[in-house]
């Protein structure tokens, strides 16, 4: 539904380096550079760029984006990633039945303090 999201980050080569690694595990990848505006930008996708953050004007407050995984062990991978990067554990890998049945999860603090969470709709749970 959301064709893409854009926020800014206080430094930009140590989020780079965060997201290059912790997207990995979810088949997203670092798609295209642009430098042609006031600061560095980053888009990462699969086919095209989703997810993009920016060198200027850094977003106050923290966000909280979900990032489709496609199973449990993209979920786990990413979450150990993102920890290997740099990032804080903000919620372990697992089913949070609380959402609904079949939600499994797991969240990390980026360089910047923002929630990104990895999450599979497991089928079989619901």
């Amino acid at each position: 539904m959301i064709d893409h999201i854009t926020f800014g980050v206080s430094d930009f080569e140590r989020s780079t380096s965060f997201y290059d690694r912790a997207l990995r595990p979810l088949g997203i990848k670092r798609l295209f550079d642009d430098n042609s505006g006031p600061g560095k930008a980053t888009g990462y996708g699969d086919v095209r760029p989703r997810f993009w953050i920016a060198e200027h004007d850094p977003t106050h407050g923290k966000l909280h984006i979900a990032l489709t995984a496609g199973s449990r062990d993209e979920v786990d991978i990413f979450h150990a990633e993102a920890l290997a990067a740099g990032g804080a554990d903000n919620g372990k890998p697992g089913y949070r039945p609380h959402y609904h049945p079949g939600y499994y999860g797991a969240f990390v603090r980026d360089p910047d303090g923002h929630n990104i969470e990895a999450v599979f709709h497991d089928p079989s749970k619901t």
